[in-house]
């Protein structure tokens, strides 16, 4: 005997309803009770009647099973709290260095002689006395690395010589 498909609707016959009700809620505490055994899985189930009677079943006892559900929902609830205050941390960290970025890209503009019409004169200055230090790092090194060659080559030349 093959069954037809049941329509998930309210069954409209109060009889029919409560035998339906009947015959699922052994279903599903004998389900319940499966799942605990087969698995070792804690269980906790609780069914209210149409007319308000209370089935419940429970493995190991109800009592733990609500107390554990209790510290995982407020632990969940702490998680979310810690998510939502790294996002706001992140998101002024972004803003802070979208900013250092900004004036970063300002001051290698004036740097390179652009954008300087909205400086005064005491920022044309320090930016005057930077490009004269990097310069003289620069010529610095350039002549290290001049000086470093020069040296090489005369050692070449004596190996030569030899």
């Amino acid at each position: 005997m093959v069954r037809g498909k049941t329509q998930m609707k309210r069954i409209e016959n109060a009889t029919s309803r409560q035998v339906t009700f009947s015959k699922r809620r052994n279903g599903l505490l004998k389900k319940a009770y499966e799942l605990s055994v087969l698995c070792d899985a804690e269980v906790g189930l609780i069914i209210f009647s149409p007319r308000g009677k209370l089935y419940e079943f429970a493995r190991p006892s109800m009592e733990e099973i609500l107390e554990k559900y209790q510290k995982r929902s407020k632990e969940s609830d702490i998680a979310q709290i810690t998510k939502e205050h790294d996002n706001q941390y992140c998101k002024q960290k972004l803003a802070s260095m979208e900013e250092k970025k900004r004036i970063l890209e300002s001051t290698q503009r004036k740097m390179l002689g652009e954008g300087l019409e909205s400086c005064s004169m005491a920022e044309l200055n320090k930016l005057e006395s930077q490009a004269e230090r990097g310069l003289s790092h620069i010529r610095a090194r350039k002549t290290e690395i001049l000086v470093d060659q020069i040296e090489c080559l005369k050692r070449k030349v004596i190996c030569m010589a030899q």
